[in-house]
């Protein structure tokens, strides 16, 4: 075996990834891929991947770490494998399935002669008790390094867009201009930036196993985190402490004012409740080219990346099944999703979507959305008086109404921004993706609030704009249709006049 934290010189190697829908593994594989491996991923449900740029650059294995067979196919050649699943999501019973699952994923990697496990833990409290979180993600690593060569990398909060910890921290901070918070808001933990995670957890890949290594960035108090994160929004927030508040009701208390589970936030808070430091000599030794961001540049990068619409995975994104209708409060965002089947190619849905504003309006609810844009000109807005430069035509950057052309992929994609007087801002995005025969149209109404008015804002509008963007994309969908049976017709006339 290679000594402690010798770099492998094989330039290529098979390696097998678990949790690929999750948040880190969904942006760890093509950070793989972009470093010359083989990447394979095991998945429950393959059409998770389906949107994924990187999804016809892996092998896809359907399976699920609790069960041998599929672990077996699936780790059959490969030289290192990430563990990166867990089973909180279960509800009270989440320790014993993520037991069960190490071992049966430690027995199968021993079997096929795996070099290198690398799993993603999580920090333990000096010299206390820890949480029932905490103590099974460490019972995870035990089990994982008795049965196999393995790295075990331990890390406190994960902030990047998207994920879990940040967005806790981001709407206690938005919503609540005064908290009454506890005692152990002051406890220390070392937060870490997903950049800096990922770096670890792809330059492990080439260096043999490594054993327990803590990382994080420099430590810092939650309330700081809060206090930081208000300072870079530009909101003046009072934080006071109390001295009762246990963590369940502090728990439950976030998962009213964020749009995290309680069975998320639970285990979120009760990790925060002690100190989490990290211990990051032997991450320093064993990887000196990477040095962690402090919290304060990581929350810049998390929040520049909302703001930009460009989140690459979210903490949800492993959970639910695929709908036609969602609505999700994530990523700091309100989130209104809808989809429809359109018997029409993508270009000519696209032209349909792309011709929506101007003098022909907006094909439904028209009454609403002048009343809009008056409202807007009495707050100082555009109103819907700008219109639209061309009737069908529209470039980047381009005014309709009051919303902008924000990005615009032809036959593809069209995303509007909204100029009009808002506490936050909004966004209409719609998606083209050929189906069968025809185009799966997908709708997105995005709203990014502004503390709590933005937020009253959109609850206080939400049942309205429910009915009108429903009718809107079944409007958009039967003109797209419309459209394609006229242009059949007139190919048709044009091919009979030549014969």
């Amino acid at each position: 075996m290679d000594s402690a934290g010798e770099t492998h010189t094989l330039p290529l190697m098979e390696i097998l990834l678990t949790g690929a829908t999750g948040y880190v593994g969904g942006r760890l594989a093509p950070r793989l891929l972009a470093r010359g491996h083989r990447v394979r991923v095991l998945v429950r449900d393959p059409r998770r991947l389906g949107s994924r740029p990187w999804c016809e650059q892996v092998e896809v294995y359907q399976g699920t770490v609790s069960d041998p067979e599929s672990l077996r196919r699936a780790m059959n050649g490969v030289h290192v494998a990430y563990y990166l699943v867990h089973s909180m999501n279960e509800g009270a019973g989440f320790a014993e399935v993520d037991r069960s699952n190490a071992r049966v994923f430690g027995a199968c990697a021993a079997e096929a002669k795996i070099s290198h496990v690398i799993y993603l833990g999580g920090l333990l409290p000096r010299g206390k008790p820890s949480s029932l979180h905490l103590s099974s993600r460490s019972e995870v690593g035990q089990l994982l390094r008795e049965a196999t060569l393995c790295t075990e990398f331990r890390a406190g909060p994960i902030i990047g867009s998207g994920s879990a910890s940040f967005e806790m921290v981001r709407y206690l901070t938005e919503r609540l201009p005064v908290m009454t918070t506890p005692r152990w808001i002051d406890n220390l933990v070392s937060p870490i930036g997903i950049h800096d995670v990922l770096s670890y957890l792809v330059s492990a890949a080439e260096r043999s196993p490594l054993g327990i290594v803590e990382i994080g960035a420099p430590p810092l108090s939650f309330r700081a985190m809060m206090q930081i994160y208000a300072e870079e929004r530009g909101l003046k927030r009072y934080i006071f402490k109390t001295p009762v508040l246990a963590p369940k009701l502090a728990a439950l208390w976030v998962g009213l004012v964020t749009p995290i589970p309680n069975r998320l936030a639970v285990p979120l808070v009760e990790g925060i409740v002690q100190s989490l430091v990290a211990d990051t000599t032997r991450a320093r030794e064993l990887f000196p080219e990477i040095e962690p961001m402090e919290y304060r540049q990581a929350l810049r990068l998390a929040l520049a990346h909302v703001s930009e619409l460009d989140v690459e995975t979210h903490w949800s994104g492993a959970l639910g099944e695929a709908r036609t209708y969602t609505f999700a409060d994530q990523e700091g965002l309100m989130r209104e999703e809808r989809s429809i089947m359109v018997a029409a190619p993508p270009d000519v849905v696209f032209r349909t979507v792309c011709s929506l504003g101007g003098d022909r309006g907006w094909l439904v609810w028209n009454w609403a959305w002048r009343l809009r844009g008056f409202v807007d000109k009495l707050f100082g807005g555009p109103g819907l008086r700008r219109g639209r430069r061309h009737p069908s035509e529209l470039l980047p950057g381009e005014a309709v109404d009051f919303w902008r052309v924000e990005d615009l992929v032809p036959d593809r994609r069209l995303r509007l921004r909204a100029e009009m007087k808002t506490p936050g801002r909004a966004w209409l995005e719609f998606e083209m993706f050929p189906e069968g025969k025809g185009t799966r149209l997908v709708q997105r109404a995005l709203f990014e609030p502004r503390g709590l008015p933005g937020v009253l804002y959109w609850y206080a509008l939400y049942p309205l704009h429910r009915r009108i963007f429903s009718d809107l994309v079944r409007a958009i969908a039967a003109k797209a249709e419309a459209n394609a049976e006229e242009a059949a017709l007139d190919n048709a006339r044009e091919a009979g006049s030549l014969v």
